[in-house]
Parts: C-alpha cells; sequence; structure tokens
C-alpha cells in the first residue's frame, strides 16, 4: 500500500485540478469585468447582473469541490454543466442580436471550465458529451454556425477530448507504477526472507543431513527427512523467485557470523537501541582465525548498524564458500578498504576457483548462496558484488558499498 500511497502523492491528477481551480476563478473575474465594462451595452443589463452574481457565488463556494475526483461528483459537474448552459442561453435574452451574433456569451471562456471538469473527472468520453451540449447551446443562442462560433467549438472540442484522453492514459500509467512498487517491495522482502532462512535454518537441516548419513542406522533416516525438509523449505523460499531446488546442499553463513536485520528491518536505519554508527571492523573482526587473515585500516569504518551487520554476513557467506568449496586446508583474506566514496571489502582465497558456468547452473537449482547471501544483500544496500573466478588460481569476491547511497537511503528511512 505504501507504494500506491506513493504515486497518488505524485499523481498528476493532483496539479490538473489545482490548475482547473485556478482556471474558473480567473474566467469568472473576466466575465465579471466584460460585463461591468459592457454593462451600457447590453439590452437589458439586469439579467446579466444577476447572472454573473450567481456565477460569481457559484465559483467561490464551489471551490472546495474542485479539489479532486472524490469531491467532484457526477452532481456536481451536472450542476456546474447547467449553469454554463444556462448562461450560454440567457445571453440571447439580455443582449440585441447584432451582439449576439459576434461577441461573447454571459459566462465566455468559464464554460470551458465547466467542460474540463468533465474530462478530468470521468476522461474524453465524459468531456465528449459536455463539449457537445456547449456545443448545441451556442448554435440555440446564436441562431446560426458563424465562422467564430465554429472555431470556438471545435476548439473546445479537440482541447477537452484531448485532456480526457491524457488524463486516462496517466491512469493507467500510475495503476501500472504502484503494481509495479508493490510487487517490487514484496520481492525484497521476500528475498530478505530467503537469506535469513538460509542462513539459519537451511544450514542447520543440510548439517543433520549429511552427520546422520555419515553416522548411518537411525541417524541416516533422521538425514533423510532433514534433507527432505530442506528441499520443501528451500522450494517454499523460493517461489516465484527460483526454480525448485534439486539437492539439499548449499552455501550458508559459518556458525558464529554475524546476522543481517530481522525480516522486515531497514537495513539503513538505527539499530533497535537507537545507536548510532558501527564501526565495521569489529562486526569483521571474529572472521580472523586459522587460515583466515584480516587486514583493515587503522580508523574505524563507520557504517549503520544493519547495514553493517549485511556486509558482515555477506562476508561470512563468501567465507562458508570458500570452506565448502575450496577445502579446510584453503586460505582466505580479508581486505577492508575505506576509500573517499566507497567502502570495499575483498574475499579471496588459494583454492581451485569455480569453473565456467557452475554459478548459473547452481541459481538454476535454487542454490541462494552467492545470489541471495551475497549479492542479494548488497543489492539491497545500493552496491555491487563482483566475483572473479580463474580455475586454478582461486576466486575473489569485491563488495562495494558507496557510502553515498548508504547516507541517502539511512536519511530516507530517518524520514519515514
Amino acid at each position: 500500500m505504501a507504494g500506491r500511497e506513493r504515486v497518488l502523492r505524485m499523481s498528476v491528477e493532483l496539479p490538473l485540478w489545482r490548475a482547473l481551480a485556478g482556471y474558473r476563478v480567473l474566467t469568472m473575474l473576466y466575465a465579471l469585468g466584460l460585463c461591468v465594462t459592457s454593462y451600457d451595452q447590453f439590452t437589458r443589463p439586469w439579467i446579466a447582473i444577476g447572472y454573473d452574481a450567481v456565477l460569481a457565488v457559484w465559483t467561490l463556494a464551489t471551490l472546495p469541490r474542485v479539489r479532486g475526483a472524490a469531491t467532484c461528483t457526477r452532481g456536481f459537474l451536472a450542476a456546474d454543466l447547467a449553469i454554463a448552459l444556462a448562461g450560454v442561453l440567457l445571453t440571447a435574452f439580455a443582449d440585441s442580436h447584432q451582439r449576439i451574433a459576434g461577441g461573447p456569451t454571459l459566462p465566455t471562456i468559464w464554460t470551458g471550465g465547466a467542460v474540463l471538469a468533465f474530462a478530468v473527472k470521468g476522461g474524453w468520453r465524459w468531456a465528449a458529451v459536455a463539449s457537445t451540449a456547449v456545443a448545441a447551446a451556442n448554435l440555440v443562442e446564436r441562431g446560426q454556425l458563424a465562422r467564430d462560433t465554429l472555431h470556438s467549438l471545435i476548439l473546445v472540442w479537440v482541447a477537452s477530448i484531448g485532456i480526457g484522453y491524457v488524463v486516462e492514459v496517466a491512469r493507467a500509467s500510475e495503476r501500472t507504477l504502484a503494481r509495479a512498487l508493490e510487487i517490487q517491495a514484496a520481492t525484497r522482502e521476500r528475498e530478505r526472507l530467503a537469506r535469513d532462512i538460509h542462513d539459519s535454518v537451511l544450514q542447520i537441516l543440510a548439517m543433520v543431513k549429511r552427520r546422520g548419513t555419515a553416522l548411518g542406522g537411525e541417524a541416516a533416516e533422521l538425514g533423510r527427512l532433514a534433507g527432505e525438509q530442506e528441499v520443501a523449505l528451500r522450494t517454499l523460499v523460493a517461489g516465484g523467485l527460483l526454480p525448485v531446488a534439486r539437492t539439499a546442499e548449499d552455501t550458508a553463513v559459518p556458525v558464529g557470523a554475524t546476522p543481517g536485520p530481522a525480516y522486515g528491518e531497514d537495513p539503513y536505519g538505527e539499530g533497535p537501541d537507537g545507536a548510532g554508527p558501527v564501526d565495521l571492523r569489529t562486526l569483521l573482526a571474529p572472521f580472523a582465525r586459522d587460515g583466515v587473515s584480516l587486514a583493515e585500516p587503522g580508523a574505524p569504518v563507520p557504517l549503520p548498524p544493519a547495514a553493517a551487520r549485511e556486509l558482515a554476513a555477506a562476508v561470512g557467506a563468501a567465507l562458508d564458500n570458500v570452506r565448502r568449496h575450496a577445502g579446510d586446508a584453503a586460505r582466505a583474506w580479508i581486505l577492508v578498504e575505506d576509500e573517499p566514496a566507497d567502502i570495499l571489502v575483498t574475499v579471496r582465497d588459494d583454492g581451485p576457483g569455480i569453473p565456467e558456468g557452475r554459478l548459473a547452473e547452481a541459481e538454476g537449482e535454487g542454490r541462494l548462496g552467492v545470489a541471495q547471501s551475497i549479492r542479494g544483500r548488497l543489492r539491497d544496500l545500493g552496491g555491487s558484488a563482483e566475483l572473479i573466478s580463474v580455475p586454478g588460481q582461486g576466486t575473489e569476491v569485491e563488495l562495494k558499498i558507496p557510502k553515498g547511497a548508504v547516507t541517502a537511503r539511512g536519511k530516507k528511512a530517518e524520514r519515514r
């Protein structure tokens, strides 16, 4: 629903309604001024004065109505058009035949506002009906189809129908945009939930399956059941995003890794305790152990708490890939760089590398390790994850977060 509210706030209809309200007031003042300056030329000036007084009161009293489609009801539109038509027809009683043939009607161009209200409210079909009624009233009032009259009527027709069509197209576009925003928000939440499940439940189920198979006996049956549950859960999480998984093995964040934000938590806001930025180095320090070296700047690397946890979880997922696919004997290096515009974290190993096409195959099988736990996290942070691997020469994962993107998203979260 937030997506729809955002689209409504930037709707093209709102400025149209404001412009229509201004148009009605200005054309009402023009009609009054024309009546006052031509008072002595009317054959029955009291009719013109009386109508213009009603027109002024109606225009000012109904300004709150011309604020949006909800307040501009069909009854109001009908009454508004009736006042416009009445003014056109009363012109024949208030003025002479000579002036009627080439002069303006009592409401003058205020009539166009009544027609445009139909266009903005109901589209080009409503505009066509209203403009046709105005054209008929003008023909009755003038008694003939003069060139100037024809030009004015065609202008009203074209303008009102054109605006009505534009409004219909804009509404269709806004509905499409609102739906797209809803789908995008739902997809992002689904991906975040998938990462959380991948980093916890799926890891445990995969471990139970492997240990049970290794132990045999009743433990093997328990491992088999755990593997079935893992596949079922993976299918549920990947529904609508990835094909059904065909294997129970997957990469996961190692035990002790810092988890990402909870489901629905903003990764750019402050932590639940309202604390300020945290030093990324403190979250990456636990990864430094036998076989893993950490190189970091001498100064703190501040990030919003949840964003730092997401980045640390992505590093954990990359290290777990090293352990799983390169073996316990492989060495890994973590390099943290605090550059003026970006924060870079590079994870490199000396393993056998990734065969060409293996990542695409893994994503096709529903494996979320690289696609979600690494790339998905960095994408949500406004950053990127680049993976470079040459068979026989190890793998390098470069995680980059633009400082401007994190700052801008953090301020946006605070405004919300």
